[in-house]
């Protein structure tokens, strides 16, 4: 049984560190719009979600936290209060704490009840003092209040899933819940239970209406149910309401009420109070019309019936929550398996049965399909992490008296789950240089022209088999002659060097390098920018850098879409394979031994009116044997130059199954993992953009 419970608290921590993702996100909206009503309501359904879930699973810290905040919105809601600055700030304050809360090993500390006195003491703050400061009796609190008015009774018809309790969710307290809006009247329907040797203790065999009168709104009915609503039957009408016209008439009659139910229908009702016929029936016997257009009419109007029924009654596609660690052994199987078919296409190669072809190029298939599948499951909308990047901009801004919006485009363009975890830091970093270097004081951006509020812009889209992720702010740019004069202090080139201006820009990224006057605890200790280099190196992918001084900078990061199977490139050197990633490779050109000679030991091959310099991997891996006479140049794409990589022979594509090299040999200077071939030999995988930057290193210390 406590296992149970124990899934079930997990399941709702997940979901309610969810919840508060979107809650910031609405907040952060709401301050912006502090008058729309529809993220007013949205806060306030995300904070009732919270709270009811968390006093359901014994999470009753946070049921009461959250239920001071929800009084305060309910203020809100019904106009009593303003959305000020300050009320987001101290929401925003709740929603950490709540998430502090949820932490495992702190749930209960010590300064989590303390910061959670402090924060319920200041929403009380922004509720009226009760005029009556003695304690409300039983009556009052279920609504019997003398002399209460605008009373409205609602007929309630709820017949929950039969799984309800399956999900953690206890019918009994939302009924409970129910009757404490007002003066509530609960009849159960029974007939449904079978008989005891059919029950099964885990379904839920009855239904519910239920009448109550309250002052608090059709609104506050329908949250009770929120966590329910898309899984039940339910029903909520409003059957009586203070007005002139209702008076003291009487009531509606047994059979009009039945009707309005739907227990009954109108025609049963009249023919137990008239004896009549139906109508078609009528009509036939009195020769207007043949039995047989009566029988096709009433044909067509069930038939229509039905459609619209089916119509109404359609839901959006299901979907359930699967945990990440499944997903990651289910892709891991299906790597295991694109290596094991590659393996088997290879063997009956060289087999002349075509039943066996057949067989390899119908398994081969599968597996392809099967591997788009698995991959797409675990692609996500790279939206869900930009909105966490909202609320660092506001936060900085108050921080350096700066006015500045995060703007957002291509939020559904979707990126393997492992890309988007491991993308969090280098974008924080990136923004936060943004906020701090890019975008100027207002006073400063009036004097230059600007609009006093700066923008920064966090888009994404796709691009062939890459995404690419920007950030471009309109602040004053990077300044090329500072840059220049800090690199040059901190020895990382000459004074007389001649670099190109992405080049120059491209210093920023080298590490422990700042241009910041003052240390803060925002920047200025030169971490940060070298940081960003290493983790987009992790994630196999590229950074550019573009930037106008006085205009603006624009950041650009080109990623895989997944880190786990990639088109490669395979290659030979010697006795020996490598795969290059096949996203960045451009073309494969013969290299003669003469055509070396004329580049004089410069590794630089003239490809098509162009000097392409090339990294030769049999040096830089030091592998032995001899120089073929003609050897192949792979060139590359990175970060907007050409770079060639010199190998003795190209194999073709691979699908490469990514595997990790293990802890003795993850440290290994310009590879990035290992795959298995289809004869069961290793293949490493060469990290480009490692082997391009230390060349560029051993040249510039060659130089100084």
């Amino acid at each position: 049984m406590n296992d149970g419970l124990d899934s079930h608290r997990t399941a709702y921590r997940q979901e309610a560190n969810e919840l508060l993702d979107e809650l910031e996100e609405v907040l952060l909206e709401l301050e912006r719009f502090p008058e729309e009503k529809e993220l007013i309501d949205k806060a306030f359904r995300v904070m009732h979600t919270v709270k009811g879930s968390g006093a359901m699973f014994g999470f009753d810290d946070i049921a009461y936290l959250t239920h001071e905040a929800e009084s305060v919105f309910d203020q809100v809601r019904n106009g009593t209060l303003k959305a000020t600055q300050e009320l987001i700030d101290l929401t925003l304050k709740t929603r950490d704490c709540i998430r502090s809360m949820l932490e495992e090993s702190r749930t209960g500390a010590a300064d989590d009840e303390a910061q959670m006195d402090s924060i319920v003491s200041a929403f009380r703050r922004f509720l009226p003092a009760p005029e009556e400061p003695a304690p409300l009796d039983v009556k009052s609190r279920i609504g019997e209040v003398p002399g209460q008015t605008s009373q409205t009774t609602y007929r309630v018809r709820f017949r929950p899933s039969q799984d309800i309790f399956r999900t953690g969710t206890n019918p009994a307290l939302l009924l409970r819940e129910l009757q404490e809006l007002g003066v509530c009247k609960i009849v159960a329907h029974v007939e449904a239970i079978p008989l005891l040797e059919d029950i099964e203790p885990v379904l839920c065999y009855m239904s519910w209406d239920i009448i109550v009168t309250t002052d608090r709104g059709i609104d506050a009915v329908k949250d009770v149910f929120i966590f329910v609503e898309d899984t039940s039957e339910l029903t909520i009408d409003v059957i009586d309401q203070p007005s002139p016209e209702t008076g003291t008439d009487e009531y509606k009659r047994l059979g009009e009420i039945l009707i309005e139910r739907g227990d009954v229908e109108k025609e049963e009702v009249e023919k137990i109070l008239q004896e009549k016929k139906p109508f078609g029936a009528l009509l036939v016997d009195a020769g207007i019309v043949s039995r047989d257009k009566v029988e096709s009419a009433l044909v067509e109007q069930e038939h229509v019936r039905s459609l619209r029924e089916k119509r109404q009654k359609e839901e959006s596609a299901a979907s359930i929550k699967i945990s990440a660690d499944k997903l990651d052994k289910l892709v891991d199987l299906v790597g295991e398996l694109v290596t094991v078919q590659a393996h088997l296409t290879q063997k009956v190669a060289s087999t002349v049965d075509a039943g066996y072809l057949a067989i390899a190029e119908q398994v081969e298939r599968l597996t392809t399909e099967l591997r788009e599948n698995a991959m797409g499951m675990r692609m996500l909308p790279i939206g869900t992490s930009f909105g966490r990047f909202k609320r660092l901009v506001r936060d900085l801004s108050i921080e350096l008296e700066k006015e500045i919006d995060l703007m957002t485009e291509g939020a559904e363009t979707e990126l393997d789950k492992t890309v988007i975890e491991k993308l969090q830091d280098p974008l924080v970093h990136l923004i936060r240089n943004s906020i701090d270097h890019g975008i100027e004081s207002p006073d400063v951006r009036i004097l230059a022209g600007k609009p006093k509020k700066g923008t920064i812009l966090l888009s994404a889209y796709h691009s062939g088999a890459n995404v690419m992720v920007e950030i471009r702010d309109d602040g004053a740019g990077l300044d090329e002659e500072l840059i220049r004069k800090k690199a040059i202090e901190r020895g990382l080139i000459s004074a007389n060097a001649d670099l190109s201006k992405k080049e120059i820009y491209n210093l920023i990224l080298s590490p422990g390098f700042s241009t910041a006057k003052t240390v803060t605890n925002i920047s200025g200790r030169g971490v940060g920018m070298d940081v960003v280099r290493r983790a987009i190196d992790d994630l196999r992918g590229s950074i550019d850098l573009v930037s106008e001084k006085g205009v603006g900078t624009t950041i650009t990061i080109k990623l895989p879409l997944t880190l786990v199977i990639v088109e490669g490139l395979l290659v030979g050197v010697g006795h020996d394979h490598f795969v290059l990633p096949l996203s960045i490779v451009e073309e494969c050109v013969e290299l003669s031994r003469e055509e070396a000679k004329k580049s004089h030991g410069r590794n630089l091959a003239a490809i098509r009116g162009e000097m392409v310099p090339y990294v030769r991997l049999r040096e830089e891996f030091d592998i032995d044997g001899d120089v073929p006479k003609i050897e192949q140049i792979v060139v590359t794409g990175i970060a907007g130059e050409r770079v060639g990589f010199v190998v003795d022979h190209v194999i073709g594509e691979h699908q490469t199954v990514i595997k990790n090299l293990g802890k003795y040999y993850k440290d290994v200077d310009g590879i990035s993992g290992a795959t298995i071939l289809g004869d069961g030999s290793v293949a490493l995988i060469v990290d480009v953009s490692r082997i391009v930057r230390n060349v560029e290193l051993q040249e510039e210390a060659a130089l100084r």
